[in-house]
């Protein structure tokens, strides 16, 4: 079995039919979507209009569960669980509630590496290309504790996304624990199928295209 957190969303439903190709595992998401999270076998889709539920329509997907679930299911699967593709994140960078990126962009992270350094499962999951702020100190692919403290991301998600790099830096430098495989992903400028849902977070690609199709002028904007 494969656990995708984030697994109704834009990169994670993509990993998901991904790992339905591949044939070789039960799918198991958890994600935070509208209606009885405890559904399984989305095969067909029917009237679904949830966006979310609809990255999934088509899915052969064993098992969906909210956050609060998470880590009792994977105990409960301990012995079936292939890896961990953690994909979930508050993923806004106009979030500003920090209490609330804290608890799901670190603490939720942290909890998922000690779970799978404990029972020796692979864990992939999403850093971010926030990290780099603004791009002054380049964009070197530095995972020692030195490399990641030269890095001013300039909000609060990207704050969050380097906190735990630096977190997982200090204990793989310290002899802790970790998981038999892991690597952290920093994602530029993704775009791709599933991600109408997001809104104002939609891709700079999805949100430009239309306009540059229409000949019509696309409005950029600057990060703060």
């Amino acid at each position: 079995m494969y656990m995708v957190t984030g697994g109704a969303g834009f990169i994670g439903s993509n990993i998901v039919e991904a790992l339905e190709r591949r044939g070789d595992g039960q799918l198991a998401v958890c994600d935070l979507i509208d209606g009885d999270t405890q559904t399984a076998g989305l095969a067909g889709g029917g009237g679904i209009k949830d966006p979310k539920l609809l990255n999934l329509s088509k899915r052969d997907v064993a098992h969906i569960l909210g956050p609060e679930a998470l880590l009792g299911f994977l105990s409960g699967h301990a012995s079936d669980m292939k890896a961990v593709f953690h994909m979930g994140a508050i993923s806004s960078t106009t979030e500003t509630d920090v209490d609330l990126i804290f608890d799901t962009n670190v603490r939720l992270s942290l909890d998922l590496w000690r779970w799978c350094a404990e029972n020796e499962v692979p864990l992939i999951y999403a850093s971010s290309a926030a990290t780099y702020g603004d791009g002054a100190g380049g964009f070197v692919d530095d995972g020692s504790l030195d490399g990641l403290a030269t890095l001013k991301p300039l909000n609060a998600y990207g704050w969050s996304k380097l906190e735990f790099d630096r977190r997982v830096a200090h204990m793989v430098a310290d002899g802790e624990p970790r998981p038999p495989q892991w690597a952290g992903l920093k994602f530029f400028n993704v775009y791709g199928p599933n991600e109408y849902h997001k809104g104002s977070m939609q891709s700079v690609v999805v949100q430009v295209y239309p306009k540059a199709a229409a000949g019509e002028p696309a409005t950029l904007f600057k990060s703060h």
